[in-house]
């Protein structure tokens, strides 16, 4: 199981256009592709990663809380867990890479 490079990050807001704004205007940063998900928003503090099934054992044992699901598509797995000051961490898993590993 591993973390690797940061791929995005999420902040949540009542205002999006206003830091979506911030982001792009002040920092220069890109909005990224977004699968259709249920709810509003762009992207997350993101990782990408390797050992799915791993690191749902390695977040049991510590009893973290965390979810892991599917994204719609099917081409992305991900785990959500939050840091001690409730940062949520979004962990994601290529589901490809990750069926022919297992």
């Amino acid at each position: 199981m591993s973390v690797g490079l940061l791929d995005h990050y999420n902040i949540r807001t009542a205002n999006l256009t206003a830091t979506v704004d911030f982001y792009e205007t002040m920092l220069g940063l890109e909005d990224g592709d977004r699968p259709a998900c249920n709810f509003p928003g762009t992207w997350h503090i993101a990782f990408v990663s390797k050992g799915f099934e791993a690191m749902k054992r390695h977040l049991e044992g510590t009893g973290y809380r965390f979810e892991a699901r599917g994204v719609p598509g099917g081409k992305l797995w991900q785990i959500f867990v939050r840091d001690p000051n409730g940062l949520l961490i979004e962990l994601n898993y290529g589901a490809p890479a990750e069926r022919a590993a297992a």
